[in-house]
């Protein structure tokens, strides 16, 4: 008879083909498995898959207006053409996201290849619609269509020391590039709202 392998109560056990382990312990029988148990096994399977290629963006998050930081960088890293036109059409797009949707971007940074900010927003807000939003605002400023590589990083922090520790890091970008001796020196950098965690 051939030899198999059969995974008996979660052990490897080689076997004859057709016949059951020597030991009792091991023999198993066929069942199904629970619907609750099966659902979470699919679940977790699904899961892998999609971490293994790239997470699924969470729709709602429950928590009051969440402070999110946001990362978005160019397509292949390719310097931004003009800073100053893309500081002005970000600002531009968070004056009109404060009037018309109730949308706070606090601080920011735009460095040569990459922005970073700050934002919240209301009980409806969504994230990634935002985002698009001003990665379009800013190519059509920019006439440069397709100038953002697709997608963004984002982060939900949860407390006035985060907030205050990845902004100190943030706006050191500039200084660790080499593109300015202080971080107050970089002009491509500001807060449009105050945005107060308490």
């Amino acid at each position: 008879m051939e030899a198999i392998e059969r995974d008996c109560g979660g052990r490897r056990v080689a076997c004859e083909r057709n016949e059951l382990p020597a030991d009792p312990s091991l023999h198993t029988q066929p069942t199904r498995l629970p619907r609750q148990e099966f659902a979470a096994l699919t679940a977790a399977s699904t899961v892998r898959k999609m971490i293994k290629d790239r997470p699924r963006r969470l729709d709602l998050i429950y928590v009051n207006q969440p402070l999110y930081f946001v990362t978005f960088t160019t397509r292949n890293r390719k310097p931004i053409p003009s800073l100053e036109i893309a500081r002005l059409a970000l600002q531009r797009y968070a004056r009109d996201g404060i009037e018309k949707f109730n949308v706070a971007l606090g601080r920011y940074v735009i460095m040569p290849d990459h922005v970073h900010l700050f934002v919240r927003g209301g009980r409806i807000f969504r994230l990634s619609p935002w985002v698009g939003g001003l990665k379009r605002a800013m190519s059509v400023a920019l006439k440069s269509p397709k100038r953002w590589q697709p997608g963004f990083f984002d982060h939900i922090l949860r407390s006035d020391e985060s907030y205050a520790e990845k902004w100190n890091y943030v706006r050191d970008n500039p200084v660790r590039a080499g593109l300015v001796k202080g971080a107050d020196d970089w002009l491509y950098q500001g807060e449009i709202v105050v945005i107060d965690r308490a």
